[in-house]
Protein backbone atom coordinates (compact mmCIF):
# COMPACT_ATOMS: atom_id res chain seq x y z
CA UNK A 1 0.00 0.00 0.00
CA UNK A 2 1.76 3.67 -1.26
CA UNK A 3 1.42 6.01 1.60
CA UNK A 4 0.09 8.86 -1.32
CA UNK A 5 -2.83 8.36 -3.68
CA UNK A 6 -2.82 11.72 -5.11
CA UNK A 7 -6.65 11.39 -4.60
CA UNK A 8 -6.77 14.44 -2.53
CA UNK A 9 -4.63 17.06 -4.21
CA UNK A 10 -8.04 18.81 -5.28
CA UNK A 11 -8.90 19.44 -1.86
CA UNK A 12 -11.28 16.37 -1.43
CA UNK A 13 -11.25 13.67 1.06
CA UNK A 14 -13.42 10.12 1.55
CA UNK A 15 -15.51 9.56 4.37
CA UNK A 16 -15.88 5.95 5.28
CA UNK A 17 -18.10 4.19 2.82
CA UNK A 18 -16.61 6.26 0.33
CA UNK A 19 -18.71 9.59 0.26
CA UNK A 20 -16.06 12.20 -1.22
CA UNK A 21 -16.28 15.68 0.63
CA UNK A 22 -14.29 18.74 0.49
CA UNK A 23 -11.54 18.69 3.13
CA UNK A 24 -13.16 21.60 4.90
CA UNK A 25 -16.10 19.23 5.68
CA UNK A 26 -17.63 19.59 8.87
CA UNK A 27 -17.09 15.68 9.77
CA UNK A 28 -13.56 16.59 8.69
CA UNK A 29 -13.26 19.16 10.76
CA UNK A 30 -14.34 17.23 13.84
CA UNK A 31 -12.45 13.76 13.47
CA UNK A 32 -9.31 16.15 12.41
CA UNK A 33 -9.23 17.77 15.15
CA UNK A 34 -10.08 14.33 17.52
CA UNK A 35 -6.64 13.36 15.41
CA UNK A 36 -4.86 16.49 16.68
CA UNK A 37 -6.02 15.14 20.34
CA UNK A 38 -5.06 11.61 19.87
CA UNK A 39 -1.53 12.70 18.80
CA UNK A 40 -1.03 15.66 22.04
CA UNK A 41 -2.07 12.09 24.22
CA UNK A 42 0.54 10.29 22.64
CA UNK A 43 3.51 12.63 23.41
CA UNK A 44 2.03 13.03 26.42
CA UNK A 45 2.12 9.21 27.09
CA UNK A 46 5.50 9.00 25.90
CA UNK A 47 6.77 11.68 28.37
CA UNK A 48 5.10 9.97 31.55
CA UNK A 49 7.20 8.15 34.08
CA UNK A 50 3.54 6.97 35.53
CA UNK A 51 1.92 3.97 34.67
CA UNK A 52 -1.75 4.77 35.18
CA UNK A 53 -1.54 7.92 33.73
CA UNK A 54 0.38 6.17 30.26
CA UNK A 55 -2.69 3.42 30.85
CA UNK A 56 -5.51 6.52 30.86
CA UNK A 57 -3.97 8.07 27.88
CA UNK A 58 -3.70 5.08 25.81
CA UNK A 59 -7.22 3.70 26.44
CA UNK A 60 -8.50 7.76 25.76
CA UNK A 61 -6.36 7.22 22.17
CA UNK A 62 -8.21 3.65 21.20
CA UNK A 63 -11.26 5.49 22.10
CA UNK A 64 -10.58 8.23 20.65
CA UNK A 65 -9.90 6.53 16.82
CA UNK A 66 -13.15 5.04 17.72
CA UNK A 67 -14.87 8.24 18.02
CA UNK A 68 -12.89 9.61 14.88
CA UNK A 69 -14.45 6.85 12.95
CA UNK A 70 -18.52 7.63 13.69
CA UNK A 71 -17.08 10.77 13.01
CA UNK A 72 -15.64 10.03 9.71
CA UNK A 73 -19.29 8.38 9.28
CA UNK A 74 -21.97 10.32 6.41
CA UNK A 75 -25.48 10.01 8.25
CA UNK A 76 -26.34 7.58 5.17
CA UNK A 77 -23.87 5.07 5.93
CA UNK A 78 -24.69 5.24 9.98
CA UNK A 79 -26.31 2.19 10.04
CA UNK A 80 -23.72 0.25 7.95
CA UNK A 81 -21.33 1.91 10.20
CA UNK A 82 -23.28 0.59 13.57
CA UNK A 83 -23.24 -2.90 12.10
CA UNK A 84 -19.30 -3.32 11.47
CA UNK A 85 -17.61 -1.13 14.48
CA UNK A 86 -17.94 -0.65 18.02
CA UNK A 87 -19.39 2.64 19.27
CA UNK A 88 -18.95 4.98 21.87
CA UNK A 89 -21.63 4.66 24.41
CA UNK A 90 -23.08 5.72 27.66
CA UNK A 91 -20.90 2.90 29.47
CA UNK A 92 -17.64 4.29 28.04
CA UNK A 93 -18.90 7.66 29.43
CA UNK A 94 -19.67 6.32 32.75
CA UNK A 95 -15.96 4.61 33.16
CA UNK A 96 -14.43 8.09 32.37
CA UNK A 97 -16.81 9.26 35.42
CA UNK A 98 -15.44 6.69 37.23
CA UNK A 99 -12.09 7.07 36.96
CA UNK A 100 -12.69 11.03 37.16
CA UNK A 101 -13.98 9.90 40.66
CA UNK A 102 -10.87 7.90 41.80
CA UNK A 103 -8.41 10.57 40.85
CA UNK A 104 -10.38 12.79 42.72
CA UNK A 105 -9.69 11.13 46.10
CA UNK A 106 -6.42 10.88 45.34
CA UNK A 107 -5.11 14.22 44.19
CA UNK A 108 -6.23 17.78 45.84
CA UNK A 109 -7.78 19.71 42.95
CA UNK A 110 -6.97 23.54 42.92
CA UNK A 111 -9.68 25.63 43.05
CA UNK A 112 -8.44 28.58 40.96
CA UNK A 113 -7.17 28.87 37.13
CA UNK A 114 -4.41 26.33 36.57
CA UNK A 115 -1.74 28.20 34.06
CA UNK A 116 0.02 24.64 32.39
CA UNK A 117 3.65 24.37 33.09
CA UNK A 118 4.26 23.19 35.99
CA UNK A 119 5.86 19.89 34.28
CA UNK A 120 6.48 19.20 30.41
CA UNK A 121 4.24 16.22 30.87
CA UNK A 122 1.58 17.86 32.75
CA UNK A 123 2.03 20.82 29.97
CA UNK A 124 1.03 18.45 27.18
CA UNK A 125 -2.26 16.84 28.71
CA UNK A 126 -3.45 20.16 29.11
CA UNK A 127 -2.57 20.88 25.18
CA UNK A 128 -4.69 17.70 24.47
CA UNK A 129 -7.79 18.85 27.06
CA UNK A 130 -7.94 22.17 25.04
CA UNK A 131 -7.55 20.32 21.64
CA UNK A 132 -10.58 18.05 22.61
CA UNK A 133 -12.74 21.41 23.83
CA UNK A 134 -11.92 22.43 20.66
CA UNK A 135 -13.18 19.06 19.02
CA UNK A 136 -16.37 18.98 21.15
CA UNK A 137 -17.03 22.53 19.51
CA UNK A 138 -16.92 21.00 16.11
CA UNK A 139 -19.27 17.75 17.44
CA UNK A 140 -21.20 20.56 18.37
CA UNK A 141 -21.55 22.01 15.12
CA UNK A 142 -22.18 18.69 13.64
CA UNK A 143 -24.94 18.49 15.83
CA UNK A 144 -26.49 21.77 14.93
CA UNK A 145 -26.44 20.33 11.32
CA UNK A 146 -28.64 17.31 11.76
CA UNK A 147 -25.30 15.17 11.48
CA UNK A 148 -24.20 13.68 14.27
CA UNK A 149 -26.66 10.66 15.00
CA UNK A 150 -24.54 9.47 18.58
CA UNK A 151 -25.11 11.68 21.05
CA UNK A 152 -22.54 9.62 23.54
CA UNK A 153 -19.99 11.64 21.66
CA UNK A 154 -20.19 15.12 23.16
CA UNK A 155 -21.20 13.32 26.81
CA UNK A 156 -17.52 11.57 25.89
CA UNK A 157 -15.48 14.35 24.80
CA UNK A 158 -17.02 16.29 27.66
CA UNK A 159 -16.13 13.97 30.23
CA UNK A 160 -12.72 13.20 28.38
CA UNK A 161 -11.76 16.93 28.70
CA UNK A 162 -12.91 16.94 32.56
CA UNK A 163 -10.40 13.80 32.83
CA UNK A 164 -7.69 15.20 31.26
CA UNK A 165 -7.38 18.19 33.64
CA UNK A 166 -7.93 15.94 36.42
CA UNK A 167 -4.82 13.87 35.38
CA UNK A 168 -2.56 16.57 34.60
CA UNK A 169 -3.19 17.71 38.17
CA UNK A 170 -2.38 13.85 39.03
CA UNK A 171 0.52 14.25 37.08
CA UNK A 172 2.20 17.23 39.01
CA UNK A 173 0.80 16.18 42.34
CA UNK A 174 -0.37 12.64 42.51
CA UNK A 175 1.66 9.99 43.93
CA UNK A 176 4.13 7.77 41.61
CA UNK A 177 3.18 4.84 39.95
Amino acid sequence: MKTFNKKGDKGETSLLFNARVPKSDPHCEAYGTIDEAVAALGLARAMSRKEQVQHVLLNAQKDLFVLAGELATPMEAYAEFVRKYPLITAQKVQELEDLIDELEREVDIPREFVIPGDSAVSAVIHLARATVRRAERRVVNLQHIGQLPNQELLRYLNRLADLLFILACYEDRGPLK
